[in-house]
């Protein structure tokens, strides 16, 4: 497991729900008899934050400026794609799936893969899959994404990225790969309120980008349960906030 990205996590988890919320209320409850009117606020502030959270009203909020930067392509485009190569970003893997005897296979960036395989077919352009294995294990998401390209789409990966432990590595060791092959300019697929980071790392280690955004959460009518807490709206708020403290944190190592 990597070190560094085991502490940036715990730290990120630290500002993102719902911990940023559990945190002030500990940090009131601890302050209760010393100091009681300042521990009601943070206790009160707390439990409000995370209930704001789960609203999926907030979470649309939050994720629909970070979609809107990159509309979806064309679709009657795609046979005509204007780059050299398609690059799949990884987004963690489930490890030991018992379904799959104990294998591992691919997690969230399944939305991804069925995207650029749709791409790859449409475009005939060669594929790029990028992700390391930050949380440990043997296989590496950009091995797993491979395995699952070629059995469940019929696609096949030309080029294997296995190093990276977040955006920027992506990006980075990406390059190295493809720049020494004359490749460019890019499709880079990956989910939309993921895009305007992954853009900025690619473009930085020497990309033209072609974005190519899936998985899109902020799009659809709102329904009355948008304004009930639930737990998939709080995560989407907690996705929503690690993109833009994200993009804060790229900004600020320029």
């Amino acid at each position: 497991m990597s070190i560094s990205w085991l502490i940036t996590n715990l730290l990120a988890s630290m500002l993102l729900p719902p911990l940023n919320g559990l945190l002030l209320a500990g940090i009131g409850i601890l302050l209760w008899h010393r100091r009681p009117g300042l521990a009601r606020f943070l206790v009160i502030s707390g439990v409000l934050l995370v209930t704001i959270l789960s609203l999926g009203v907030v979470a649309r909020a939050l994720l629909a400026p970070l979609e809107a930067k990159y509309p979806p392509l064309a679709p009657d485009k795609l046979d005509k794609l204007d780059a050299g190569a398609i690059v799949v970003l990884g987004a963690s893997r489930y490890r030991g799936a018992p379904e799959f005897a104990e294998d591992d296979v691919i997690g969230p960036a399944l939305d991804r893969l069925r995207y650029a395989a749709l791409l790859a077919r449409q475009s005939k352009k060669p594929l790029l899959v990028s992700g390391g294995a930050p949380d440990g294990g043997e296989r590496s998401e950009a091995e797993v994404m491979r395995q699952s390209l070629a059995r469940d789409f019929g696609v096949q990966v030309r080029w294997l990225e296995s190093a990276s432990d977040n955006t920027l590595e992506n990006a980075r060791r990406s390059a190295e790969i493809l720049l020494p092959a004359g490749v460019r300019k890019v499709a880079v697929v990956t989910h939309a309120w993921h895009m305007p980071r992954s853009v900025a790392a690619f473009e930085a280690a020497g990309f033209e980008v072609l974005p190519a955004p899936t998985g899109y959460q902020s799009v659809g009518q709102v329904s009355a349960l948008d304004f009930v807490p639930r737990a998939g709206a709080l995560q989407g708020s907690a996705r929503a906030l690690h993109e833009w403290i994200g993009q804060a944190w790229y900004a600020l190592r320029r």
